[in-house]
């Protein structure tokens, strides 16, 4: 229980009375004596009253909060989580609420300033966007009463458990449901290459029409039906891909907001989510982790909750990436042939146990590695060289971006892909690398 700034007030305002007072007596100046018993009697006023009153404060009760916290939060993203007082005061009251939120979360418009009136139940909101990944845990909510009088305020604390996952920004993802998938790839920048027809499935057999060529008729159903028929088909829908994510220190990297390994995450779902509705199967498998994480691809749109509920508390370790024990342990777990797709940030630094690892995994698997680019190194190279230091910076840049560069060239001539993009861009460019690998027939 403290006091409230007008006991403090009229505490003030006694003791500068009590201090010219005073002074006036050191003068030797007349002061009616009434004076002193009149500061003495408004003393013990003031203090009979906030004696009364802080009783009076201790024996208020405290209301009944609940919270209504979502189950699921997107990382980075604004959400509303709801406040709702019960009480059984027979007055208006005016109270403070403060919710004690975990670590990593900001917020807006805490404290809230709430009104209690008799008989009615109280609902307020505030905002929260996470920070990182993970489950959290809100401990209990803070309030503070007024006195009747409003001479003190009581601190209470509320046990008030509740728990939250922090997923990766799925809120995109699921919204794209809500329009055509083909819509939803041309916002995000991707470019479909249309081929009606020309995949490697049959789908289904339909009249002849304009655009269509001569390899594409059927001439037993032409026959049959005396009337031009041509075979449609589709792109295999019975693919797998393998998300090969790298953990390790290298990832740490951060880019705005997000790290080079939550940039990694939303693409890696972005993809999933494409190759999901394209019919293929997904799968998971982690590596320069702590704990070692992998999930067997499987079709159908449930496999994308099971990818988020895999991912939503994985974080980037100190490890340092171990491509030798990933490829074994890839290669020991997953038989059927598939779509590997290694997300990790290259370094000059790494040569022949990159190179060794890859052809491994190529020897039974396609393999495409993804390579993060740190946004700050086109940044230098673009900008104007002014002094020594800009000079300097420059050429290392330059020198770097020229190792990655050969590392690339070498990978590329072992038939080794390599998709180099910032982590902004990360996504669409593996969904424009996996439509167009799709269209050719080379998964």
């Amino acid at each position: 229980m403290k006091p409230s700034r007008s006991l403090l007030a009229l505490l003030g305002s006694l003791l500068g009375l009590a201090i010219l007072l005073g002074a006036l007596t050191a003068l030797d100046l007349r002061i009616p004596q009434s004076l002193h018993a009149i500061w003495w009697a408004a003393l013990l006023v003031l203090l009979a009253a906030a004696l009364v009153d802080a009783g009076l404060l201790r024996r208020l009760p405290s209301p009944r909060i609940e919270r209504q916290l979502p189950g699921n939060l997107p990382l980075g993203r604004w959400s509303e989580v709801q406040l709702c007082l019960h009480h059984t005061y027979t007055s208006s009251l005016a109270v403070q609420v403060f919710d004690h939120l975990p670590g990593d979360m900001a917020f807006e418009h805490l404290p809230l300033r709430v009104e209690l009136h008799p008989g009615e139940q109280t609902q307020v909101g505030y905002r929260v966007r996470p920070l990182a990944r993970g489950h959290f845990v809100f401990p209990r909510c803070e309030v503070q009463l007024p006195s009747p009088l409003r001479l003190w305020h009581s601190r209470r604390y509320l046990d008030l458990p509740g728990e939250t996952r922090v997923y990766p920004d799925f809120a995109r993802l699921y919204g794209a449901q809500l329009m055509a998938v083909d819509d939803w790839l041309s916002q995000l920048g991707v470019r479909q290459r249309q081929r009606r027809g020309l995949g490697l499935e049959f789908h289904q057999l339909r009249e002849f029409r304009d655009g269509d060529t001569l390899r594409q008729i059927d001439w037993k159903a032409t026959a049959r039906k005396r009337t031009p028929i041509a075979r449609e088909y589709q792109d295999e829908r019975d693919q797998q891909i393998i998300f090969l994510l790298d953990c390790g220190r290298r990832m740490r990297n951060q880019d705005g907001e997000l790290s080079h390994f939550d940039h990694a995450l939303n693409a890696s779902l972005l993809l999933s989510y494409v190759a999901l509705r394209q019919g293929d199967a997904v799968g998971l498998a982690t590596f320069a982790s702590e704990q070692q994480r992998f999930l067997p691809p499987v079709k159908g749109s449930a496999q994308l909750n099971v990818l988020l509920n895999a991912v939503y508390d994985l974080h980037s370790t100190q490890l340092p990436a171990d491509f030798a024990s990933a490829a074994d342990t890839l290669l020991s777990r997953q038989r059927r042939r598939a779509l590997v797709v290694l997300v990790t940030n290259l370094r000059d630094e790494d040569d022949q146990e990159l190179l060794n690892s890859v052809k491994r995994i190529g020897r039974q698997h396609r393999v495409l590695i993804a390579s993060l680019r740190e946004e700050i190194l086109d940044e230098v190279r673009q900008n104007p060289v002014r002094d020594f230091e800009t000079a300097l910076s420059y050429c290392g840049t330059l020198d770097y971006l020229n190792a990655r560069d050969t590392l690339h060239e070498r990978l590329a001539a072992h038939d080794v892909p390599v998709l180099d993009a910032r982590p902004s861009e990360l996504g669409p460019e593996l969904v424009s690398r996996y439509l167009a690998w799709k269209k050719a027939g080379v998964l």
